[in-house]
């Protein structure tokens, strides 16, 4: 029998045997001291993955994944149903018989289209910060993140959870300008943003859209982007041409005036008073007259050699 294999000690052999019978060899001690067992994950898991309820799992607030494609989702649901699901989601317990989805949300979004119940997870401990963490690796790691859900992720990683982008950075494995440029992004304004996802432009479309110097101009260099289907080198080549417009002086522009910084000519006055009064301190002995006229006011003053 199977568990004669934990037994500690063996029944005896009768002495009698016979050409090709089979012994049991005497087995030792298979007891494991769990004490002596130290986990060095940082994120423990409660043993293999078990069924848990759908209706038990909560989302991820932290999801980074801001659009889901249907079609896409649909055929995953038909390979679980076909095949079953080869991998079983990740989640954290929060309270007794609740959790939160950490990873792993369109395959838990596939199984309830097929109305499941129960789902294969795997349960482990973690914080909201590395919970978020977490969900952000497997959407790049399976790159179906865009880079706007990326930025959006990023910079609430860094704003809701304290990490700043160096911690971030070291988190994902990735350099401290990559999370800096990804966020530079999000200055964009929403609508130039839902234009580049709408048409599918690339990062390097909106880098460029970055260097215009409002959202009026960045819309007008999008519908050029988009009328044209502009690549990335003709997009960076029409953003320049209007900078370069831009900063043109216009032939129709009437002349800048000078600006009246001094309005009384009272002032002008007390200084040339103060200076002749200056002269005369010093004993050179200047004189100054005055007249004034309609149109203007004229001084007059002599210095002696």
């Amino acid at each position: 029998m199977l568990f004669d294999y934990l037994k500690k000690e063996t029944e005896p052999v009768s002495e009698k045997t016979y050409d090709g019978e089979v012994r049991e060899l005497e087995r030792t001690n298979t007891e494991i001291d769990l004490s002596k067992i130290k986990s060095v994950k940082k994120f423990v898991t409660h043993g293999n993955s078990q069924s848990i309820p759908i209706s038990c799992i909560k989302p991820n607030p932290n999801q980074p994944r801001l659009e889901t494609d249907e079609n896409a989702l649909a055929e995953l649901a038909a390979s679980i149903e076909n095949y079953g699901l080869m991998q079983p989601v990740t989640v954290r317990q929060t309270i007794p018989f609740e959790y939160e989805l950490v990873a792993g949300h369109r395959r838990l979004e596939a199984c309830r289209m097929l109305g499941m119940d129960y789902i294969p997870a795997t349960v482990i401990r973690a914080t909201g910060t590395d919970s978020a963490v977490m969900a952000l690796i497997e959407n790049i790691q399976r790159e179906n993140l865009n880079y706007l859900e990326e930025a959006e992720a990023f910079q609430t990683l860094l704003s809701e959870h304290g990490l700043t982008q160096e911690e971030l950075a070291a988190k994902l494995g990735k350099s401290q300008s990559t999370i800096a440029n990804k966020i530079r992004i999000l200055k964009l304004p929403v609508s130039v943003r839902a234009v580049l996802c709408e048409y599918g432009l690339t990062e390097r479309h909106a880098r460029a859209l970055l260097k215009l110097p409002d959202e009026k101009s960045q819309m007008e260099a999008l519908e050029k982007i988009t009328k044209n289907e502009l690549n990335v080198a003709r997009s960076e080549a029409l953003v320049e041409r209007m900078l370069r417009k831009t900063n043109e002086p216009r032939a129709d522009k009437p002349p800048m005036r000078r600006p009246k910084t001094f309005r009384d000519i009272r002032i002008f006055s007390n200084t040339i008073k103060k200076a002749v009064e200056l002269m005369n301190k010093s004993g050179v002995g200047a004189v100054a007259k005055r007249r004034e006229e309609p149109d203007y006011i004229e001084y007059l003053i002599k210095i002696p050699k």
